[in-house]
């Protein structure tokens, strides 16, 4: 009685929390629409379409679902996690559930990139983000068996691009967006999993192909849970 009880709470708390999300976001937009109407450029137009198409074809603000410009990424040589691993030199880790609660105050993790912990009460969208979305939302989106694919932003564009075929050609349950402050030049995330690549190599992307197929929905709550978009 006392898991279903907290479920409903937990299930409230989310609607409050895209109810007002929504609102303030229907305000943004009404607000937007003045101050452009007025204010914003042609030539500043232009520079924000330059800015999304040379960063790899997704906003800060959302996320597109498919990565642009983008190459093919290293054919896959090996289908093993741990070979793979190995072979780029990339370590797997299993940290320690940090919790699971619906916050809307800052939250330290453990780990960089979190696997888990007191997240935000709206999850992170799949798709593709130039950008870092904050770290409390990503985490609730692995609580509902997502994937997260992340880089260095030093990382070479050439390596950007393949990080973007790769995800082009299985999107499904995924994010893949840069991360500023962990110590990896690649690292790929599931709830409570972490696979980091000091250094970006074919084998990296033999790494997060095999993590994908091994973790993805493994999380406390359904795949199907995960709201479509915000």
């Amino acid at each position: 009685m006392a898991s279903r009880k907290e479920e409903k709470e937990r299930r409230r708390q989310e609607r409050i929390a895209r109810e007002r999300a929504e609102a303030e976001s229907a305000r943004r937009r009404r607000v937007y629409s003045v101050v452009a109407g007025s204010v914003l450029s042609v030539a500043a137009v232009a520079a924000i379409v330059i800015a999304v198409a040379a960063s790899g074809g997704s906003d800060s603000a959302g996320g597109n679902s498919r990565a642009k410009n983008t190459l093919p990424p290293p054919a896959q040589k090996i289908s093993d996690l741990a070979t793979a691993a190995k072979k780029g030199r990339c370590v797997l880790r299993s940290p320690v559930i940090e919790g699971r609660t619906h916050v809307t105050t800052p939250v330290k993790y453990k780990t960089n990139p979190p696997t888990s912990g007191n997240h935000y009460p709206i999850p992170t969208p799949d798709g593709v983000y130039t950008q870092q979305p904050q770290l409390t939302h990503v985490v609730h989106t692995l609580e509902h068996g997502r994937i997260e694919i992340q880089y260095s932003p030093t990382l070479s564009p050439r390596r950007i691009r393949q990080l973007g075929g790769l995800f082009n050609q299985d999107p499904s349950y995924t994010l893949l967006f840069p991360n500023e402050t962990m110590p990896y030049a690649i690292a790929v995330t599931a709830w409570g999993q972490l696979a980091g690549c000091k250094k970006a190599t074919d084998a990296s992307f033999d790494v997060i192909r095999a993590f994908k197929r091994r973790y993805v929905g493994k999380a406390p709550e359904p795949l199907s849970t995960q709201p479509a978009n915000f």
